[in-house]
């Protein structure tokens, strides 16, 4: 399987993921939301229900007389008087007959309770009921207190029918909510999985070119040892000073390919996190003397000036190895491309909260347009001048690391006339 293939199939599955993730959510929240409304829309119905059970168990009044009663039979419970005209009282006898068909009417009755049968399983719960499959109500059936009554249950009934709309409604509104949002989310899905595929493109791009760039780097020295070798085994022989290009050949290409495995170790280690500060107060301006005295010395002996400028008068907490190196890297880098005569300096000073280290220098410096790739790895804006001087690319690519693990940036900039400044800023 290409690497194409790879990446189309990992984006697919974080988008299949973000997808499910969006769904899960929203359906969650829809159906709270829901239950929240319904609720919302039925508790004052259900108020009113339990206030009305309430006067009616406690408000004896004028007597309720099934259909047809004997008038002078006194046998029957004491009923208040409806308290809420939104609701509907049916009582219901021992024969499971509705026992005020008068009071409630006879058209309500013939139309709407004349098929109704009592369901006493229902008992003390509030249910819906639908009549006539077209009107909804709240339901509340209760069985009767008063032993001398002949009435056995009450019902209340409140219709509900604003309520149920606005629920069919809400529902209607959410499943094209619905239906709207999971376009959203496959289009959000969609851009999200890019964006979620795209650092690792970047780093499977950059692994790989590291790699063919390690194996590139590490492939020429070893080729010229193998060569030289190969050149001593010719004469057995001979003497050491016959042979002595090819033995320092071969010596100069082992420490070239010493320090460029350390460089990808240590490159290595940083991008694990692996390598651990261990920062210390230091002094800034003596460590720079410091660091500087074997630099001083090589720059006289090329005939090049070293100028110095420090006023950074201040202790800072920093890797004193790490900052160390740092230095190195940026003292050899200017070094090694200034020519004779050229001037090569050091300054220090404090900017605000940071404090700032320049190593500058009057060489041919590097392009405007070569500047943002300085700091990649193995990059080299002269291939050919930086082989002869023993570069390969990675020095400021652990510097750039040092930097920024201080809490610190590092940027370069053209000199006038000629030559290139890197700063380098640090927290205090």
């Amino acid at each position: 399987m290409n690497r194409n293939a790879i990446v189309k199939k990992q984006q697919t599955r974080f988008m299949l993921l973000n997808l499910l993730a969006f769904t899960v959510i929203f359906t969650l929240f829809g159906i709270i939301i829901f239950n929240q409304v319904q609720t919302t829309l039925f508790s004052q119905t259900d108020e009113e229900l339990m206030q009305v059970r309430k006067v009616v168990e406690e408000a004896p009044q004028e007597r309720i007389r099934p259909a047809g009663a004997d008038p002078q039979n006194t046998n029957f419970a004491s009923r208040g008087a409806n308290p809420n005209p939104r609701i509907t009282i049916l009582f219901w006898n021992e024969q499971g007959e509705i026992a005020n068909e008068e009071q409630i009417g006879t058209l309500l009755f013939e139309n709407f309770f004349e098929d109704l049968t009592l369901d006493t399983e229902s008992e003390g719960v509030i249910t819906n009921t639908t009549f006539d499959e077209t009107f909804d109500y709240r339901s509340l059936l209760f069985e009767d207190e008063d032993p001398t009554d002949d009435i056995a249950y009450t019902q209340l009934l409140v219709n509900i029918d604003p309520e149920q709309t606005i629920i069919e409604n809400f529902g209607r509104l959410l499943a094209i909510c619905s239906l709207i949002f999971i376009v959203l989310s496959i289009s959000a899905s969609y851009v999200l999985s890019k964006k979620m595929v795209k650092p690792i493109v970047q780093s499977w791009n950059r692994q790989a070119e590291f790699v063919e760039n390690a194996s590139h780097e590490l492939r020429t020295p070893l080729t010229v040892i193998q060569n030289k070798l190969e050149l001593l085994l010719t004469a057995p022989q001979a003497k050491i000073m016959d042979r002595f290009e090819n033995i320092a050949m071969s010596l100069s290409e082992t420490r070239r390919l010493s320090k460029l495995t350390t460089d990808l170790l240590t490159l290595a280690r940083a991008d694990s996190s692996e390598i651990q500060l261990q920062k210390e107060s230091i002094d800034l301006d003596p460590f720079i003397r410091q660091a500087l005295a074997p630099y001083e010395e090589i720059a006289e002996s090329q005939d090049k000036e070293f100028w110095l400028d420090l006023q950074a008068d201040v202790s800072m907490e920093a890797d004193r190895s790490r900052l160390h190196q740092l230095l190195v890297i940026l003292l050899d880098n200017a070094l090694k491309y200034t020519d004779t005569g050229e001037r090569i300096g050091i300054r220090s000073y404090m900017e605000e909260r940071n404090t700032v280290i320049e190593v500058s220098d009057e060489g041919a410096g590097i392009k405007e347009d070569n500047l943002p790739y300085i700091f990649d790895r193995f990059y080299r804006e002269d291939k050919a001048r930086s082989r002869e001087t023993g570069g390969i690319g990675l020095g400021l690519s652990i510097a750039q690391w040092i930097v920024e693990s201080h809490g610190g940036t590092i940027t370069a900039f053209a000199n006038k006339p000629s030559g290139t400044t890197f700063q380098v800023k640090l927290p205090k």
